[in-house]
This record gives structure tokens, C-alpha cells and sequence, in this order.
């Protein structure tokens, strides 16, 4: 069975594209769209309206870094601080070319840091090369697969 994909992205023009860019990949796996980090985070911890949802982790977590209520930084040190999430590759697909949050990010644990490209074409290739890398390629470690309900947070 094929993990599913977590769009971490809260900007509708991005969001169109990245799905677009994920579609021309031709990717069977599901795409999970969280629009703020802690609609990210009730999903990861199957909480909220998230709460139902069937057990299991993710292929890959494509994780916006400036979001609403919580963000990117806040949602990956979560997914780093916790043993049932943490091998759950995590990239920061941001526009962001700061400095400091790229740093942050290597140092919280992120798998890798990509700056959304400007141009269209470029976007689309970008995204689908790292949809195709993290959802095909990849292979994760063999305990990475199992998942279990976790507490809620505070």
C-alpha cells in the first residue's frame, strides 16, 4: 500500500501548483492537504478532525515554513521531538532564502530545504522530481512504517 503525502501549505496559489506539479508526476499516492501547522500536527497525532482517520505514516511531509497558528519550524521540531513521527521525512518547501531559516531547519532535523522556484516550469519540476525522490526512491528504515496513536498535546 502506498503512504500518502502531507502538503503543509497554507497560500492557494501555491497549493494549486504543488498539487498540479504532483498530478503531472503521475504519483499514485494520496496527497493530504493540511492548510496551517496545527491542521499538520491534528493529523500527525489523530486529533481533531483528523481524529477517525485510518492509522499509518506518511511517504514524505512537504512543509511550508510561514504558516498560521503554528509554523513550520514549530511543526518540525513536534515531528523531530516525537519516536513514533520522527523518521518521517520532512522537506521545507518555502520561499524563504533566509539564512537563518535554513540553518534552523538542518538544525531541527529537516531531510531537505527547497526554495520554491519562481517560473511555472521550473515549480512543476521541481516539486514532481521531489514528489517522484521521497514518495518512489526513498527507502525509510524498516521500523519507520509502523505507526501508533499518540497523546494528545498541550
Amino acid at each position: 500500500m502506498l503512504k500518502p503525502i502531507l502538503l503543509v501549505e497554507d497560500n492557494p496559489n501555491d497549493l494549486e501548483l504543488t498539487l498540479v506539479a504532483l498530478d503531472k508526476s503521475q504519483l499514485a499516492n494520496e496527497v493530504i492537504v493540511a492548510r496551517d501547522g496545527q491542521e499538520a500536527i491534528d493529523y500527525l497525532i489523530c486529533e481533531g478532525e483528523w481524529k477517525d482517520r485510518a492509522p499509518g505514516n506518511l511517504a514524505v511531509i512537504l512543509l511550508d515554513l510561514k504558516l498560521p497558528k503554528v509554523d513550520g519550524l514549530e511543526v518540525l521540531g513536534i515531528i523531530r521531538g516525537n519516536a513514533a513521527l520522527k523518521s518521517i521525512p520532512v522537506v521545507m518547501l518555502t520561499s524563504s532564502r533566509e539564512e537563518q531559516d535554513l540553518v534552523r531547519s538542518y538544525e531541527l532535523g529537516v531531510n531537505a530545504y527547497v526554495v520554491k522556484p519562481v517560473e511555472f516550469g521550473e515549480f512543476v519540476e521541481a516539486i514532481s522530481d521531489l514528489g517522484v525522490f521521497w514518495a518512489v526512491l526513498n527507502e525509510p528504515p524498516s521500523g519507520s512504517t509502523r505507526f501508533r496513536r499518540l497523546p494528545p498535546t498541550q
